[in-house]
């Protein structure tokens, strides 16, 4: 495994095990539920919005590290932004989902993704992808509900 494979893989660990935006806040504007069937995590997601803002995203699931890890990145990385527009969290949503069907051909950018980046390497693990995604398409359906 060479250092950034490692570095990636702590920081993955670190999310699962202190997670950001764990606990769904009362006030969200809508909420989600997803489950992977393949190995049963699960993951209610709820958005806060301000008009065309994503302002927060809380959650509550169980599941492997990989889903909790990428629920928190997901959280983590709204909160860091500040909030995000209804497109922009279109457009990450679009973007994260293409990097994971890549099968490792696509890295996801830091710079965009803040720590998610520490997902690319799932998507050269088919069977991992749903896990890695299901936050993402929990969130995805959540604004569409909001």
């Amino acid at each position: 495994m060479s250092g950034l494979e490692s570095l990636y893989q702590e920081l993955i660990l670190d999310h699962s095990r202190r997670p950001h935006g764990k606990g769904l806040s009362a006030d969200a504007a809508a909420t989600s539920h997803q489950v992977n069937p393949t190995c049963g995590d699960e993951i209610t997601l709820g958005v806060r919005v301000d008009g065309d803002r994503v302002v927060d995203v809380t959650w509550d699931g169980v599941g492997c590290s990989i889903s909790q890890a990428s629920a928190s990145m997901l959280a983590s990385l709204v909160e860091e932004e500040g909030g995000l527009s209804r497109s922009a969290a279109s457009a990450l949503i679009d973007g994260f989902r293409a990097a994971l069907r890549s099968r490792g051909e696509t890295p996801l950018d830091e710079d965009t993704f803040g720590d998610a980046a520490a997902l690319s390497g799932v998507s050269k693990y088919t069977a991992r992808v749903k896990c890695a995604m299901l936050a993402w398409v929990a969130f995805e359906d959540a604004l569409a509900k909001a």
